[in-house]
């Protein structure tokens, strides 16, 4: 049936959005996804820090950026420090340094309800999906009704057990 078929499209594409989104958030270790989308201010136009520089990590803090033109370091690390990340950029000639401080408890708590609210939101956008291909379900015959229904749910179980999978996942990662 098509309607199941365009539903499973487009929960693989918001289970992507969810992992996309959960790696923004930071854990214990450093990634570069936590500064990659940064937007600089360069030659007047706001672009994001992937497109300006290449980002490294440096185990077990800290992350490096090499920006491709070195005049636009101090404004890097002005960006960085205004993103409000709590992440704290220290310019060394054409290199920046950003260190990562160990997460406090109270930091770690904060973050890791921020996950289960970033869950909770890609759970009802399925949701908001399945009740549309809903409607459309229950104008079929019956017998096609229940089949449809049956693989729905398989759908939506296998979708809420593999949030929940990212979710304790990243608990963990920010825990440790």
């Amino acid at each position: 049936m098509e309607e199941i078929n365009n539903f499973e499209k487009q929960i693989a594409e918001l289970s992507s959005w969810f992992k996309e989104e959960l790696s923004h958030i930071r854990s214990g270790r450093p990634t570069s996804k936590l500064v990659d989308s940064v937007k600089v201010e360069y030659f007047g136009e706001k672009l994001p820090l992937n497109q300006l520089a290449t980002i490294g990590i440096v185990p077990p803090r800290e992350i490096t950026v090499s920006p491709w033109d070195p005049k636009i370091v101090p404004a890097i690390a002005k960006a960085i420090e205004a993103a409000n990340l709590g992440l704290s950029a220290s310019p060394e000639g054409m290199i920046i340094r950003i260190f990562l401080p160990p997460l406090s408890e109270e930091r770690a708590k904060e973050l890791s309800r921020l996950v289960k609210s970033t869950a909770e939101g890609g759970r009802i956008k399925m949701r908001s999906l399945r009740d549309k291909v809903v409607k459309k379900v229950n104008e079929l015959p019956e017998d096609e009704k229940y089949k449809a229904k049956g693989n729905l749910q398989k759908i939506v179980d296998s979708f809420n057990k593999n949030i929940d999978e990212a979710v304790e996942m990243k608990i963990s990662e920010i825990t440790k």
